[in-house]
């Protein structure tokens, strides 16, 4: 290794180590508030309904306010996956040269694809059929 070659790891070695030494030297705080609880928009900890504040912003503590906030993510995320899978599957059909295997293993990832974006769809549709109208349980709206 000639001299330029050490000079370059050197640097590369201390810039490296003063990324992960930085944050070190400031401190930080996980939480500005006291309590923990989203106080902002008068959802505090006395309020009829709390939120906790966390790095996805404030979550609320009751369990059917948090399902109500959760699920546009999770159908958001459902959606997501179902999206790269049909891509996968239209990739994976556009390479596969003519053999018929490669082109049934793409028909499947791509029929998967659909009826799990399908039944992520129709989820909340077959819970309300099972849950409330056919077994009747209690407590579910």
């Amino acid at each position: 290794m000639n001299f330029w070659q050490k000079l370059t790891i050197k640097i590369v070695a201390l810039v490296s180590l003063g990324m992960f030494l930085i944050p070190i030297l400031s401190p930080t705080m996980a939480i500005d508030k006291a309590d923990g609880f989203c106080d902002s928009t008068g959802n505090g900890a006395d309020s009829p309904h709390p939120q906790v504040d966390t790095a996805l912003g404030c979550i609320p503590v009751d369990m059917g306010e948090f399902i109500q906030w959760f699920l546009p993510y999770l159908f958001g995320i459902t959606g997501g996956i179902s999206f790269l899978l049909m891509v996968y599957a239209f990739i994976l059909m556009t390479t596969s040269g003519g053999d018929p295997k490669k082109v049934q293993g793409a028909k499947e990832t791509l029929t998967s694809a659909i009826s799990g974006l399908l039944l992520s769809i129709f989820s909340l549709f077959l819970l309300k059929l099972i849950a409330i109208d056919i077994l009747k349980i209690p407590g579910i709206n």
